[in-house]
């Protein structure tokens, strides 16, 4: 039996929650810890947690003695890096909410201390747990659809202006960064995991309709990779509908998450006719569908990946996402933020030295759209929809 610890009660938790609750025979929550120790046992009575027992913050869960196997830490961004390293020197695997930190020097700092502590350390990407997503990584696997030429991320949100008022949003101090760092971080760590991180980014962000937030709420970025293939990404929380995707552009066919293949083929004088009686869509959607479903998905998904890989002892199991893939989508948010506001052209990998990878750094430059006027501590509802 697994024993866990959830750092943090806010909305996010009941996620996580859920996700633990789906697999009582191999873990139990045993401690749930908030700054706020009354929403702490909040969240025990609400989830029936009859191992639980309510901490104010994660020094009090590491020095009750309770022996703790897996943390899920679901604090605001600003504090991930601070409590992760704690756990992780600790000893205590970690499940990290996405994103893994606001900078490159803290995301280092975090595989230090799981490195020092021997500890295993996951950041959450539950999208990758999606039948839709999981499928179309596979049929790209494949290489039926041939080399990417252009890939398209369409990571489309809507918040109101209210969204901001909750006390860490909307500062690049404690929120990190806007949409891009907060919103479109699965689209991108999608992009990576699928076909790599780019070789160089120039971008733009801007805030168009939040009043009170330093920060941007859209981003345009675009991106050449190592291969030649050129990229676009839109970060948004601005777009009605949130219709989001992601196409690549092959060599044979079109592919996308929502499910979309299209192929042409050229007549002589090279403009397009659909592909050979669409013998390439057939194929590409052929194997689309042929794919196992997932057990399970989203959070819980990757819950069960991590149960997993700690119930694996002989070292043959590996997680779908570690600790190096969350600090890779960091890096390509930091470097779209930099090309944003200097207004260049930048390449990855980023230098060692370069002042973009610390808070600090970022913080000495970032634009303030805005400045925030309104604060809550909470909201009268912690319901998130997607």
């Amino acid at each position: 039996m697994i024993d866990v610890a959830v750092i943090g009660a806010g909305a996010i938790s009941s996620f996580h929650l859920d996700g633990y609750q789906a697999f009582p025979d191999r873990c139990r929550v045993v401690a749930v810890a908030d700054t706020d120790l009354a929403r702490a046992q909040r969240r025990i009575e609400e989830y029936r947690l009859t191992d639980a027992v309510a901490f104010d913050g994660v020094d009090a869960v590491l020095g009750s003695g309770r022996a703790i196997d897996l943390a899920s830490v679901c604090t605001p961004p600003s504090s991930h890096a601070e409590i992760a390293a704690r756990l992780l020197d600790a000893g205590v695997n970690t499940l990290l909410e996405k994103p893994m930190a606001p900078s490159l020097a803290e995301c280092d700092a975090i595989l230090a201390a799981a490195d020092r502590g021997g500890a295993v350390l996951s950041v959450v990407a539950q999208n990758r747990f999606t039948n839709p997503m999981m499928r179309l990584k596979r049929v790209l696997d494949s290489g039926l659809a041939g080399r990417v030429l252009h890939a398209q991320v369409d990571s489309h949100w809507w918040r109101g202006p209210s969204y901001y008022d909750l006390w860490w949003r909307g500062t690049w101090q404690s929120e990190g960064g806007g949409c891009t760092l907060n919103h479109a971080v699965h689209h991108i760590d999608a992009l990576q995991w699928m076909i790599g991180p780019p070789a160089a980014i120039q971008a733009m962000i801007g805030n168009v309709n939040h009043g009170n937030s330093e920060v941007e709420d859209l981003s345009l970025a675009i991106l050449r990779f190592p291969g030649g293939a050129l990229g676009q990404i839109t970060s948004s929380v601005v777009h009605h509908g949130q219709d989001q995707q992601i196409v690549f552009q092959a060599e044979r066919a079109k592919i996308a998450m929502p499910w979309t293949v299209s192929a042409q083929a050229q007549q002589p004088n090279g403009f397009p006719q659909r592909d050979h009686d669409a013998a390439t869509e057939r194929e590409l959607g052929d194997l689309y569908a042929s794919l196992p479903a997932l057990a399970y998905e989203g959070h819980t998904g990757q819950i069960d990946d991590v149960l997993t890989a700690l119930e694996t002892t002989d070292g043959t199991r590996h997680l779908l996402v570690d600790g190096r893939d969350g600090r890779t989508t960091i890096e390509i948010i930091t470097a779209i933020y930099q090309a944003a506001i200097t207004v260049q052209t930048v390449t990855l990998p980023l230098p060692p030295d370069d002042p973009f990878r610390t808070r600090d750094g970022l913080l000495a430059v970032a634009p303030h759209f805005h400045e925030k006027t309104a604060s809550v501590g909470q909201f009268s509802t912690n319901e998130i929809t997607t």
